[in-house]
C-alpha cells in the first residue's frame, strides 16, 4: 500500500509485495535487533533518529536482494519507512 503512495519506491506485483513483507519481517526479526545494539551509541548521540538510517539501509539491501522491487534512493528509503511506520500504527490502533 505504501509503494502506491510515493514515486520513488516501485513494485513489480502483488507476489513482490508479499515476497518484500516476508523478508522484512525477517531482517527486522533476526538481523535488526543486532544492528540496533551495536549502533545503541549512536542511536543515543540522536536521541533515535539514528533507527531511521538503520531501516532506509534495510530497506535498500531489500532492494538489492528481491527482483521487482525498486526504491529510487536513500531520501526514498527514508521516506518509506516513515510511511510504512505510520501506516503500520494506523493498522494496529484499527485492527
Amino acid at each position: 500500500m505504501a509503494a502506491y503512495l510515493l514515486k520513488g519506491v516501485e513494485v513489480k506485483d502483488f507476489f513482490t509485495a508479499v515476497g518484500v513483507a516476508i523478508l522484512l519481517a525477517l531482517i527486522n526479526t533476526f538481523i535488526k535487533p543486532l544492528i540496533v545494539f551495536l549502533t545503541l551509541p549512536l542511536t543515543i548521540l540522536t536521541l533515535g533518529l539514528f533507527i531511521l538510517v538503520i531501516n532506509a539501509w534495510i530497506l535498500m539491501l531489500i532492494d538489492r536482494l528481491v527482483e521487482g522491487f525498486k526504491v529510487d534512493g536513500f531520501l526514498w528509503a527514508v521516506v518509506y519507512s516513515i510511511l510504512i511506520s505510520i501506516l503500520n500504527g494506523v493498522l494496529l490502533r484499527v485492527l
